[in-house]
């Protein structure tokens, strides 16, 4: 499966829009990382504890994401975004969106020569 960000796959044509697939993930912080970050807060530095629990809230949110684009046959995923949301206080929403989409054979794809 193919997830890219941009409207297009280089060297591959989109035939077929399947629609838009989704997936999101919702994490409450806990007192554990609260603390550890409330102690980088004064002394300065990465909150190593979130950066971790967004990458892996982020990953989960792309993996349902790909699953229902699975679900309707896609070989790709294109224009994928991300948006947070918070909702309620210490917990928030992570969604992963895109389009689904069918490509071409990759063989069916090779650009023509530039004409002599």
């Amino acid at each position: 499966m193919i997830i890219t960000t941009t409207e297009t796959i280089a060297g591959r044509k989109i035939v077929r829009t399947l629609g838009l697939v989704r997936g999101n993930a919702v994490r409450a912080r806990n007192i554990g990382k609260d603390i550890m970050a409330l102690m980088r807060n004064i002394v300065g530095g990465e909150v190593k504890e979130y950066t971790k629990m967004l990458a892996e809230v982020r990953e989960q949110a792309l993996d349902r994401m790909i699953d229902e684009a699975k679900e309707l046959g896609a070989d790709a995923v294109v224009s994928v975004r991300f948006m947070t949301s918070e909702t309620m206080q210490g917990a928030a929403e992570l969604l992963a969106y895109g389009t689904a989409v069918l490509l071409a054979p990759a063989s069916g794809d090779t650009p023509e020569a530039p004409a002599s």
